[in-house]
């Protein structure tokens, strides 16, 4: 693992009130480094999902985890309770489309402003972020979309899934030729097998370069060690899949 530099940056979205601000990790040596955006969990840019990004940068990436809810709040945090749950859900469904293609859009400029050049950029999201990316992928060129149990793909359930649900829009993903790794739990209380199937299908009949697992006897967040859902066998083969896919989309 190389050594990292972390820091909170300030991104200018046009539109926006206010900047947006981003936890950024990077390796400390010299670059150019590829990107990896980090979309979070429905509970903010938490000490968990500022830990992935710390993780991607020792792999040698330059990963940043943008607050796609700065349009109602500076650097919300919230705990993995029912009124942290609660309060989380209320803002995933106030994300829209516009906003979040305006807030990655700012985020890939920023990063090219900061370090002088055109790096390759991909997306990792965690459950609602999993939703963020890959929404966000279908506007923006990225390398790589990886997604770990992403919520409400298939349906109309928060503003990101209107007017048509997300998963309509697989087709898109192929504009860019981007890699697409999907990683959902069997047991996961978000979807149904056949919603499971329908997304799988549409990646595949869409012709998008992908790999859809489903993890047997796993839950929802298996990934996050803070929370009894935890499955560290799954989580650990996820990880492995995951940067493999971002080494070889974004370093050859």
């Amino acid at each position: 693992m190389s050594k990292i530099v972390t820091e909170w940056i300030e991104i200018d979205v046009p539109g926006a009130a206010a900047p947006m601000s981003g936890y950024l990790a990077r390796p400390s040596g010299p670059g150019p480094h590829p990107n990896v955006l980090v979309g979070f969990e429905m509970f903010g840019v938490t000490g968990y999902v500022r830990g992935v990004a710390d993780t991607l940068a020792g792999l040698g990436f330059r990963a940043l985890v943008p607050d796609f809810y700065h349009r109602v709040g500076h650097r919300i945090e919230l705990p993995a309770d029912p009124d942290g749950r609660a309060r989380g859900l209320e803002l995933v469904g106030g994300l829209t489309r516009a906003g979040v293609r305006g807030d990655v859009t700012a985020t890939i400029a920023e990063l090219s402003r900061r370090f002088g050049d055109d790096a390759p950029t991909a997306m990792l999201g965690l459950s609602a972020g999993g939703h963020i990316a890959y929404y966000a992928a279908t506007q923006v060129p990225l390398a790589a979309l990886v997604v770990f149990y992403p919520g409400w793909l298939t349906g109309g359930e928060i503003a990101l899934g209107r007017p048509e649900p997300t998963v309509e829009l697989t087709p898109l993903l192929t504009r860019h030729d981007t890699s697409v790794l999907v990683l959902i739990g069997a047991d996961d209380h978000l979807y149904t097998a056949d919603q499971r199937e329908s997304i799988a299908g549409r990646l595949a009949e869409s012709g998008v370069r992908h790999e859809f697992v489903v993890y047997p006897d796993t839950p929802h967040g298996f990934c996050c060690p803070e929370r009894d859902t935890y499955r560290p066998v799954a989580a650990a083969d996820a990880w492995s899949r995951a940067t493999a896919l971002l080494g070889e989309a974004l370093k050859g």
